[in-house]
């Protein structure tokens, strides 16, 4: 069959959809070069439905196989989809490519290592965070618990700035670099083991802030699994397969997600946090339930991502279970994950039910959850073709423009354009493009 004159794929809106995996506007601009839905399903290895949905109901394409396939297809270099090295860049070379591979098997392995085992050994080769410490701070002469506590207090702290404004990758790597220095100063065997736990804790939030950041964060999750998993800390084990699990799950490694989601659940299992003062949390505190709540909706979200309704199903269900969320926090993150997997799985109402509950749980203190939830509902009434969507659109849009998170930009902003282009209409193009402009706005 006649391949796609490589000319098409030097037009920058053409590369821009590419390197957003927007695999509908791509197939989009291809049917105005005259390529029907017949010839891309068969360059690309899809049935013409598939293409169909990707075109008509803005269906996204996260699986790195179908990724692989399509790029394959359209000849184009894989990288150029974003499959097999970090986001955002615009091209990889095969070594590059082969370089973020064993990055994240890397990472995935050591999550395998500390969970399968209560205090394993790491591979001796597996790459952590360098840090350059400050030399001019004064220290303590000596930690007490107190010390901790004033650490775990500041981390809370930036956590909660994080979840209004996004990212804040600079201040969690500040904060590293300071409080690392105090692993040299004379404590309690105590005190150094909670200083362990309350810096793997600070080393899990500061990847987090990378990756909401747009920037690697696996080396902070490598170190934070180090502390943890030497001290013997299930919490902070499983809290790390988590977080490292979101970073992958909707950027085109549903997959290697899942793993992570799997192994921390196993870790809790296998090892349920002890109740001691140096614990990470007591048995009996809410953490926990949170955290066995958080794996098992991830597990949902891979499942819903690779498009298996019934094994998501079945993990909401378990998360669900017996619990109720202790906050509006943990409510509002509850149910964006559920309207997120609705969405995944094309329930339009139940998505938009479950974000209409998610807005109110979120109200005005975390800005970050309201406005992706604001985005995702907007998609929902877009794809559903009511005019109420347009407004919801851009109000969203212009929300997004003040939030310093690269992540949330990507993971909605990019579906809502598509949805929008899938629409008729002048003004849908216009904010299908102002959704573009503001998801590749570096924060």
């Amino acid at each position: 069959m006649e391949s796609i004159d490589p000319a098409f794929f030097d037009d920058e809106t053409v590369r821009a959809a590419l390197a957003a995996r927007d695999v509908g506007t791509v197939y989009r601009l291809l049917q105005r070069i005259g390529v029907t839905q017949r010839r891309i399903a068969a360059l690309t290895g899809q049935s013409q439905s598939e293409v169909n949905e990707i075109l008509r109901q803005g269906r996204q394409v996260l699986n790195v196989l179908v990724l692989e396939r399509i790029a394959d297809g359209l000849g184009v270099p894989r990288g150029w989809l974003g499959v097999g090295y970090g986001e955002g860049a615009p091209e990889a070379s095969p070594g590059e490519e082969a370089e973020e591979i064993v990055k994240r098997r890397a990472l995935i392995t050591t999550v395998m290592v500390w969970s399968l085992d209560e205090q394993g050994t790491p591979y001796p080769d597996q790459p952590s965070v360098q840090l350059t410490l400050p030399t001019d701070d004064p220290l303590p002469s000596r930690l007490g618990m107190s010390d901790v506590q004033e650490l775990r207090s500041f981390t809370r702290g930036l956590v909660n700035r994080a979840r209004y404004y996004g990212g804040h990758a600079g201040a969690f790597g500040d904060a590293v670099r300071r409080h690392t220095r105090w692993l040299a100063v004379p404590a309690a065997e105590d005190v150094k083991t909670a200083l362990a736990l309350a810096l793997a804790e600070l080393h899990t939030e500061a990847g987090w802030a990378c990756h909401d950041a747009g920037l690697d964060g696996r080396g902070h999750f490598m170190r934070a699994l180090g502390l943890a998993g030497k001290a013997g800390d299930t919490y902070g084990v499983a809290n790390v397969a988590w977080h490292a699990g979101w970073t992958l799950v909707r950027s085109g490694h549903p997959n290697d997600a899942l793993k992570l989601f799997q192994l921390g659940q196993f870790r809790l299992r296998l090892f349920p946090p002890r109740l001691s003062p140096s614990a990470t949390v007591p048995a009996d505190d809410s953490s926990l339930p949170i955290l066995t709540a958080r794996l098992t909706r991830g597990c949902a979200t891979a499942y819903a991502v690779m498009k298996g309704p019934n094994q998501a199903d079945r993990c909401l269900v378990e998360a669900r279970d017996g619990w109720e969320p202790p906050d509006a926090f943990e409510h509002g993150e509850g149910d964006l994950e559920a309207a997120g997997i609705a969405l995944d799985l094309g329930r339009l109402d139940a998505a938009e039910e479950f974000a209409t509950s998610a807005l109110r749980s979120y109200g005005e203190t975390h800005r970050v959850g309201r406005t992706m939830t604001q985005l995702l509902l907007a998609e929902v009434h877009v794809r559903d073709g009511e005019p109420q969507g347009l407004t919801l659109a851009h109000h969203a849009i212009e929300e997004m423009r003040t939030l310093r998170s690269a992540a949330a930009r990507r993971e909605r902003l990019i579906p809502l354009a598509t949805a929008l282009d899938a629409r008729p209409g002048s003004d849908r193009r216009e904010l299908a493009r102002m959704a573009r402009q503001v998801a590749t706005t570096r924060v």
